[in-house]
């Protein structure tokens, strides 16, 4: 499987149609992949608080339609990246991920909500379900940028749903980049599983994205990463090494709850 994580540069100056556009854009540049991975709230900053809720959009508005017609074009997996998706009078973290055919096939909605100088609890409400979705590579398990500080949704998408792959999305800030590093490493490492996380680049309203976008294979090791400008991210992984993993040092057989 082809990875592409596309590390776009936030920037506040850009409107939603123009991030749109211009997002359409760096997709192209990954034509032949079979995975391609935006990264958190792109369209609207994670930092544009007042923004949320003009810019939300339902399940199938302009961002996911747009997405998914790509997805149809290059023939490839698109992991949407979130957006804020409006139900009703309620607002939800949505990201989306379409297969080849640009069918919707597995829309998760951000569980953990970041409380920590930030207005995401007070304008958007919890998601309540956990997200596998089934691909031609096999189990793919989504999240979204704060859940990777909470390791019991990554072992409850491993040991209850057959989670093999995971795709977190984020909005990720520069000062905690080390957590970042760690996060990303240790959840692929305990889960036995492939992680690509997608974060965002660039400064929203003062505050400076982390960027370091990866992948990490079954053992924790990087495989590709970034470092803190735009960039897109690219490797190539395979099933069979993680099946070949999974054998050789059998952790989640051996898990023990108690």
């Amino acid at each position: 499987m082809k990875i592409a994580s596309i590390q776009l540069e936030i920037k506040d100056g850009r409107s939603k149609q123009e991030m749109i556009a211009y997002t359409l854009e760096m997709i192209d540049k990954c034509k032949g992949a079979d995975l391609i991975v935006l990264p958190e709230l792109w369209n609207v900053g994670f930092f544009n608080y007042d923004n949320y809720h003009n810019d939300s959009e339902a399940i199938d508005g302009v961002t996911t339609t747009t997405i998914a017609a790509k997805a149809r074009e290059l023939n490839a997996y698109i992991f949407s990246g979130s957006f804020v998706e409006k139900q009703g009078t309620k607002y939800y973290n949505t990201s989306v991920l379409f297969d080849r055919n640009g069918c919707n096939i597995g829309e998760y909605r951000k569980i953990h909500l970041f409380t920590y100088k930030s207005r995401e609890p007070e304008l958007l409400t919890p998601g309540e379900k956990i997200v596998v979705a089934d691909t031609e590579f096999g189990k793919v398990g989504l999240a979204t940028c704060y859940d990777l500080r909470f390791p019991e949704l990554f072992r409850k998408m491993t040991l209850d749903f057959g989670a093999e792959y995971f795709l977190v999305t984020s909005g990720w800030p520069f000062p905690r980049i080390e957590a970042w590093n760690a996060l990303n490493q240790v959840r692929a490492l305990e889960n036995t599983c492939y992680l690509v996380s997608c974060n965002a680049a660039g400064v929203n309203q003062g505050v400076r994205f982390g960027g370091h976008s990866q992948i990490v294979d079954p053992w924790g090791y990087v495989i590709a990463s970034s470092g803190y400008e735009e960039a897109i991210v690219k490797a190539e992984i395979c099933h069979t090494e993680l099946a070949r993993v999974r054998k050789e040092f059998p952790v989640l057989k051996d898990t023990r709850i108690v």
